[in-house]
C-alpha cells in the first residue's frame, strides 16, 4: 500500500499537474501551428518556388517493379517531406519564443512595479544624522 500511497502524493504534487496541463496545451498548440504551416504559409512559399508542394518532392532511388504479377512500390527518398516538418520546427519553435520572450517581459515589469522606490535622503535627514552621530561621540 505504501507505493500506491507515494505513486499518489507523486501525481498530485503541483508540478507533474501543471507539466500535464503543459503537455496538453502544447500539443493543441502544435496542431495549430502544423495547420498555420501547412494551410497557410507553404501554399504561397510553394508558389513563388514554380507551385511546388514540399511534401510530394522525392528522390526515386529504386523504380517500382512487377514481381510475379505483384507491383512493388518504388523506393524513394522523401526529402521534401523532411523539409515540411523542418519549416514546421522552425515556426513552432519562433512561435514559442515569441510567446515565452512576451511572458519574461510581462513578468519583468510586474517585477519592476513592485520593486520598492529608493529615496535619497533629503538635506535635512542628512543634517539630523550629522548631529546625531556628533552627540554619540562626546
Amino acid at each position: 500500500m505504501g507505493l500506491l500511497k507515494e505513486f499518489k502524493d507523486f501525481a498530485m504534487r503541483g508540478n507533474v499537474i501543471d507539466l500535464a496541463v503543459g503537455v496538453i496545451i502544447g500539443g493543441a498548440f502544435g496542431k495549430i501551428i502544423a495547420s498555420l504551416v501547412a494551410d497557410i504559409i507553404m501554399p504561397p512559399v510553394g508558389l513563388l518556388v514554380g507551385g511546388v508542394n514540399f511534401t510530394d518532392l522525392k528522390w526515386e532511388m529504386k523504380a517500382p517493379v512487377i514481381v510475379n504479377g505483384v507491383k512493388k512500390a518504388a523506393v524513394t527518398l522523401n526529402y521534401g517531406n523532411f523539409l515540411q516538418v523542418t519549416f514546421d520546427f522552425l515556426i513552432v519553435a519562433f512561435c514559442i519564443f515569441l510567446f515565452v520572450k512576451g511572458m519574461n517581459s510581462l513578468s519583468r515589469k510586474k517585477e519592476e512595479a513592485a520593486a520598492p522606490a529608493i529615496f535619497e535622503p533629503t538635506k535635512e535627514e542628512l543634517l539630523l544624522t550629522e548631529i546625531r552621530d556628533l552627540l554619540k561621540n562626546r
